[in-house]
């Protein structure tokens, strides 16, 4: 029997979290993984402020307590002094994942300059691998997806091809996706039969 993917979905904004305006991170991050996966998921959302202490408990609660796989955060990741939630990650992590901030930066780049100016950083917890994402939702699909030339080619493949085999190597469920979207890699001996064969 297969584990069901259970992803926790995080957006981390002062002024959505008060209704001063409606949250796009959540909705954003949704759409593009009923769009990307071709497993069955279930989401956890949480709406949150920039407050460090609350991000931390959110991730935590999120990995220890309802057991998400992956955790998806939107927000806080750039110079401002409220922007805490890198520190909020690294500080409730087992193990750093740099390269997953390092190839965001990069996608980011071939859009912004001042892509260089986010802090976004990858971590493990226990059995779960979390993100965090940028905040807006063009960049959230760019970062995930990759770059595409326009006639729909990918020129730099996005960060979420790494994350199924990812998922595999801590312990998580067996992540499908749909390749017109996002190509998972697995090494040959990692993979298995599609879903619709097995």
């Amino acid at each position: 029997m297969s584990e069901s993917l259970k992803v926790g979905l995080v957006s981390i904004s002062d002024r959505a979290s008060t209704g001063v305006y409606e949250d796009q991170g959540i909705p954003a991050l949704k759409t593009w993984l009923d769009s990307a996966l071709s497993t069955p998921w279930q989401a956890c959302e949480r709406l949150i402020a920039d407050e460090r202490e609350q991000i931390e408990n959110t991730l935590i609660d999120l990995v220890d307590r309802e057991h998400c796989h992956l955790v998806l955060t939107t927000g806080g990741t750039g110079p401002a002094l409220r922007d805490v939630t890198p520190e909020a990650t690294l500080a409730i992590a087992d193990k750093e994942m740099p390269g997953f901030g390092e190839e965001m930066r990069r996608i980011s780049l071939n859009f912004v300059p001042t892509a260089i100016l986010s802090r976004q950083v990858a971590v493990i917890r226990k059995q779960a691998l979390i993100i965090n994402l940028p905040g807006q939702p063009k960049a959230i699909r760019e970062t995930l997806e990759g770059v595409r030339a326009k006639d729909g080619s990918v020129v730099h493949v996005g960060i979420f091809a790494a994350v199924p085999y990812c998922i595999d190597l801590i312990g998580g469920p067996y992540i499908e996706t749909r390749t017109d979207v996002i190509n998972a890699f697995r090494p040959k001996s990692a993979q298995r039969p599609p879903a619709s064969q097995a």
